[in-house]
């Protein structure tokens, strides 16, 4: 099982940007847009940047929404 640690927000939008996601807007609150194309197909996530730790479960789910394999995002972990 993948085990994604507790990281800055700023921390996890570098991980993102080294897998492929490109940000996208700003949203209302403190909530960043981040997509990222995978076969095709354009997936959205929104990142929380007023934070300065977030979940590991959070995080996951971040990397869930855009589509990132367990081998991906364990190679973008381990760098």
């Amino acid at each position: 099982m993948l085990k994604v640690p507790s990281m800055p927000s700023n921390e996890l939008v570098k991980l993102l940007k080294k897998g492929g996601a490109v940000f996208v807007r700003q949203g209302a609150t403190d909530h960043a847009i981040y997509s990222r194309v995978v076969e095709g197909r354009r997936y959205s996530a929104p990142v929380q940047m007023g934070k300065k730790t977030l979940d590991p479960v959070y995080c996951k789910m971040v990397f869930r929404q855009l589509k990132f394999t367990d081998e991906e995002i364990e190679k973008l972990l381990s760098k």
